[in-house]
């Protein structure tokens, strides 16, 4: 009964504090990232999760690639990166009335996996955002996963990366689904590991992304056995 009272406390909270946050960002655009910033950091307190950092990321680093199992992913990373972050999402999500909101004024970038040019969409656009200085994340898996085991990588990343010869962070997050189920939004709390593994050139290696792919699966299998 307790953890469905929470579960329902937390969509509501969820709902309400997303649109305080579109209001501010709407009227006050030079600053959003500031909004989703406090907003982030004030999830933790609101659902009830702390945040464990291991490594750090690189300064230079233009394509951060993250292991995808929780909604939690998105707001862990927003709530600690340094950088302005310009996400890569489907394009349902800018569909969905409020969190479309979001992600239109702050300049997210929208894939649409449907259309046979999305990945020369998806490249303008990445380009028009690194080059403001953002960098931008992406989730290789394409969907969420169970969290213990990295789903096949999709090709999109790989494609960013080569193409505008982009320096790549790997980010490996573990615990995000058991704090927060998203898929069956089921809320219990806990510890969020974020861990920054070295970056990644991709000229220097022209099977970088099966390595990437390797590495990032045997630092969640680490994080998972602590």
């Amino acid at each position: 009964m307790l953890s469905k009272i929470r579960t329902i406390y937390t969509g509501f909270e969820f709902i309400f504090t997303v649109c305080i946050v579109i209001i501010c960002m709407f009227f006050f655009r030079a600053h959003h990232r500031f909004f989703r910033r406090i907003w982030a950091n004030t999830q933790k307190y609101l659902i009830g999760f702390k945040i464990n950092i291991t490594g750090s990321p690189a300064a230079d680093a233009n394509l951060i690639v993250i292991n995808h199992q929780s909604m939690l992913d998105i707001v862990a990373l927003e709530a600690i990166y340094p950088q302005n972050i310009a996400w890569v999402a489907k394009k349902e999500i800018f569909d969905i009335f409020f969190l479309g909101q979001a992600t239109k004024l702050s300049r997210m970038i929208s894939l649409d996996r449907s259309d046979k040019r999305a990945m020369v969409k998806l490249l303008k656009d990445a380009k028009e955002r690194i080059d403001n200085g953002r960098p931008v994340a992406i989730f290789p898996e394409g969907t969420r996963g169970r969290g213990e085991k990295l789903l096949k990588f999709q090709i999109g990343a790989k494609i960013l990366a080569e193409k505008l010869n982009l320096k790549v962070q790997p980010v490996v997050i573990a615990n995000a689904r058991k704090v927060f189920d998203s898929q069956n939004f089921k809320v219990s709390g806990g510890t969020i590991i974020v861990s920054y593994l070295p970056p990644v050139n991709p000229k220097e290696n022209e099977k970088w992304y099966e390595k990437l792919h390797e590495d990032m699966q045997k630092e969640l299998t680490k994080l998972l056995s602590e």
